[in-house]
């Protein structure tokens, strides 16, 4: 049940509106945002072209793609028809492409770029097509993505009235930040999806363009407008009701990244149900936001019953995204709670990327010195040695199409590997050693870009560090870190607790010891 702050939450009655006009009908136009834009389909084909476009603007690629084909069905010459499903077949945040999937659909237009232009019935169509050949073009993806956004911003430039030309060029433009999160192409996709809200405050690109330009600990306030609208301006999009919580999560705002994420989940529950998918196709990515939050508020016996559906998903389904979701989620839940009543899940390593398999054997590794058995804590240090080693772990699908994302994973498992390694060092009485391997692993942290979502690592270094300074007793060192901790992820429930333990410290022995 929810708690009565939480029905008393402004977020949370606009998300419960979402999902009672969703239960109440089928998704339409309305529930989508709303936009204008003027093509040369016929008057059958718009209702569907424009809910394709509004789809697309929420990420919402396979719902949007239905759409436009069936707009395509309509109006068989529909240029820009073929042009919206084409794009959904890129996903610019996730630097995930379907190459051959995109150029399939621009071939069932004409067989050659030139022919297909000749299809566009205007200026405007022959550049937006023009682009999207360009996106999919010749080249690497990051020379496709930086001529593509620049074409993009011909676009804008020669029809300015165009609300969406400038968001897909905002959109564009964030794609482009291939190596980690360069927050001088954030800012500057900001900037143009900023004055696109300006204009339009329904416009569904705008506001969800902003939430990622803007979704990391440091530049999260600015984000704040948009996420408090965005749900209210595409109910029907899954992916927009759980957006908003991507800036409320940087700025610890539990409750509101609870209510958020409820919403989400069981949108995406209704849709599963409505196009008759296998239960484990709901929104593993809602679901495990959620159920961080839970754990954030301490409310421990809710977010059980979230992982629970995950440990059922990955005992009755053999597909990858059930086994990578029940491990990080296990993991998650023993590491926030220290409870060791719940066994590992029965996972095919197969299924896991490189920072997947760390979360998971980091997590088993502190439970069993939790529970005093060093000896099975240093065997699986020592099996999380000889996969880094050897490197018999799957890369991450997710951004498959950027080399700087499987270092980031890399660098995550080094960070659990380093911390585990310390966590040992420590049981076994060695503490110079658990602090040197905890230096390291802030070290390596401090290379990451600040993450837009649950803490990654699953253990934040500059936290652990902190703990273990505590246990050390030396607290000033351990507000150093806790300090540096809540920098990184903001309102954290163990960086306070232990920071109020600092302060507690610092009041009593230990301050007279300091003053001396």
């Amino acid at each position: 049940m929810l708690s009565a702050r939480s029905r008393c939450n402004p977020i949370f009655l606009l998300v419960l509106w979402a999902l009672l006009s969703l239960a109440l009908a089928p998704p339409t136009r309305a529930q989508l945002g709303q936009t204008s834009f003027p093509n040369s389909g016929n008057a059958e084909a718009q209702t569907p072209f424009l809910e394709g476009l509004l789809l697309l603007h929420s990420f919402e690629y396979e719902d949007a793609r239905t759409s436009f084909r069936r707009a395509r069905e309509l109006d068989p010459g529909f240029a820009m028809a073929h042009w919206g499903e084409a794009m959904t077949h890129n996903h610019p945040l996730w630097l995930q492409e379907d190459l051959s999937a995109a150029r399939e659909v621009l071939q069932d237009l004409g067989p050659t770029p030139q022919s297909r232009l000749g299809r566009a019935a205007t200026p405007r169509e022959k550049a937006y097509l023009g682009a999207v050949e360009i996106l999919y073009g010749e080249g690497e993806k990051l020379q496709r993505d930086l001529a593509y956004a620049e074409a993009m911003r011909g676009v804008m430039e020669a029809f300015p009235d165009d609300l969406d030309a400038a968001s897909f060029y905002a959109l564009a433009l964030l794609g482009t930040s291939h190596d980690d999160r360069d927050t001088a192409i954030y800012m500057r996709a900001a900037a143009v999806a900023e004055e696109v809200f300006a204009k339009n405050p329904q416009h569904p690109g705008a506001a969800h363009y902003l939430i990622h330009s803007y979704d990391d600990p440091v530049h999260a306030p600015l984000g704040l407008r948009a996420a408090k609208v965005y749900a209210g301006i595409a109910p029907a999009a899954v992916h927009a009701l759980h957006m908003p919580s991507h800036i409320f999560l940087a700025m610890g705002m539990w409750e509101e990244v609870v209510a958020s994420n409820i919403a989400s989940f069981v949108a995406s529950q209704q849709r599963r149900d409505r196009l008759e998918r296998p239960r484990y196709q709901h929104d593993y990515h809602s679901l495990s936001w959620l159920h961080y939050a839970l754990l954030q508020q301490g409310r421990f016996d809710e977010a059980k019953s979230k992982l629970d559906i995950f440990l059922a998903d990955a005992a009755d389904f053999s597909e990858k995204d059930t086994h990578s979701a029940a491990a990080n989620m296990w993991a998650t839940y023993v590491v926030e709670t220290g409870a060791s009543d719940i066994p590992p899940p029965e996972i095919d390593r197969s299924h896991l990327a490189t920072n997947t398999l760390a979360t998971f054997l980091f997590a088993q590794g502190r439970l069993a010195l939790q529970d005093g058995d060093l000896a099975a804590a240093s065997a699986i240090l020592a099996d999380l040695d000889r996969s880094l080693a050897t490197g018999t772990t799957v890369e991450s699908e997710t951004h498959c199409a950027s080399a700087s994302y499987a270092k980031v994973d890399t660098t995550i498992a080094r960070i659990l590997q380093a911390e585990l390694t310390a966590l040992v060092a420590l049981a076994e009485g060695d503490t110079d050693a658990a602090v040197a391997h905890l230096e390291i692993a802030t070290q390596l942290e401090e290379t990451l870009p600040f993450g837009s979502g649950p803490a990654h690592p699953i253990k934040p270094s500059y936290e652990l560090y902190g703990e273990v300074l505590l246990q050390l007793d030396r607290p000033e060192a351990a507000r150093q870190q806790l300090e540096a901790a809540l920098e990184r992820s903001p309102r954290r429930a163990h960086a306070l607790a232990s920071l109020a333990e600092v302060d507690q410290r610092l009041k009593g022995p230990a301050a007279e010891r300091l003053s001396r």
